[in-house]
């Protein structure tokens, strides 16, 4: 760090910052260590680009450093995403404050957003372990295990949000048309395909199971009941699928919004077109569903590098 850059007026504002995080803003001390810390590689960057007052700094400057921190360099690897986000912070609270307190004219950083974490990719289960699970819901035979049973096989087998499936009454299942009317987010409404595994599963839920679960208490015609005769609650819904994840032996994370990811990956696995799983899963936009395509080019990704002979190193 050249001799401008150490004793300077960067510095010095610097200091003055880190004063006010400590004083003024009381920031626990792990928080201004990384403050502290983000801001010495700053100015480490600028000093190497002979940067050494507030006034020669401009928002091609703070890009600048975003890449830096993002390709990394011989003292430092690159970083990821989140932590190039945190430092960028640290260096927009310091052009903020600076300009707050008279120290500058114009903030240079105001404009420089930083990066955006990476996209995470949804969780989807092998069909191994969502058959496993829907094996398990119906095994003990008793009026709680085939709506159990029912509720699973409705999830996966059309996608449905957990709110969803909760919601729906009897009447919104079609027999004959082999459809089911799922209403979503803002009141929307699609008519969903339900396979043969869900139906076969529902019927039996609906002839052996609802009647003794039916009460003077129940709400209108709702399709899942609870032991008491009401309209099943999301989070008893949740509970079923974590119980029943338990005693099928899946030890991965597994919730209600599991099954629909793995829903979408699978249909995607077998060739449907991401806009046909659009519809299905009732997103608004072809980019919310395009993210599941991700997951099956990693998992074409996964399957070539250890099944091709001249894709191993």
């Amino acid at each position: 760090m050249t001799t401008a850059a150490t004793d300077g007026a960067l510095v010095r504002a610097v200091r003055t910052y880190l004063d006010h995080l400590t004083v003024e803003k009381g920031l626990a001390a792990n928080t201004l260590s990384s403050y502290r810390r983000d801001l010495r590689r700053y100015l480490q960057f600028l000093a190497h680009r002979d940067v050494d007052d507030l006034a020669a700094v401009d928002e091609a400057t703070v890009t600048a450093f975003l890449v830096a921190l993002r390709e990394g360099d011989a003292d430092h690897p690159p970083l990821g995403a989140s932590s190039a986000a945190r430092t960028v912070v640290a260096v927009r609270g310091f052009h903020r404050f600076a300009v707050a307190d008279g120290l500058a004219v114009v903030d240079p950083a105001a404009a420089v957003k930083p990066p955006a974490p990476a996209k995470r990719l949804p969780k989807a289960l092998p069909l191994s372990d969502v058959e496993a699970i829907l094996e398990a819901a119906g095994s003990t035979g008793t009026a709680l295990a085939l709506r159990d049973r029912a509720l699973l096989e409705v999830l996966y087998g059309t996608g449905a949000r957990i709110s969803e499936a909760v919601g729906l009454d009897v009447d919104d299942l079609d027999p004959a048309d082999g459809t089911v009317l799922l209403r979503g987010k803002g009141g929307k409404e699609r008519l969903v395909p339900v396979g043969s595994f869900a139906r076969e599963a529902v019927d039996a839920y609906l002839v052996r199971a609802r009647p003794e679960l039916v009460s003077t208490r129940a709400v209108g015609g709702a399709l899942f009941l609870n032991a008491r005769g009401g309209r099943l609650s999301r989070q008893s819904a949740w509970a079923v699928l974590v119980r029943t994840a338990e005693r099928a032996g899946v030890t991965r994370d597994v919730s209600p919004h599991t099954l629909r990811h793995s829903f979408a990956t699978h249909l995607l696995d077998g060739g449907a077109d991401v806009r046909v799983v659009q519809e299905l899963l009732g997103h608004a936009s072809v980019t919310t569903t395009q993210v599941y395509t991700l997951v099956t080019v990693d998992n074409l990704r996964q399957v070539f590098a250890t099944a091709h002979p001249r894709a191993r190193d």
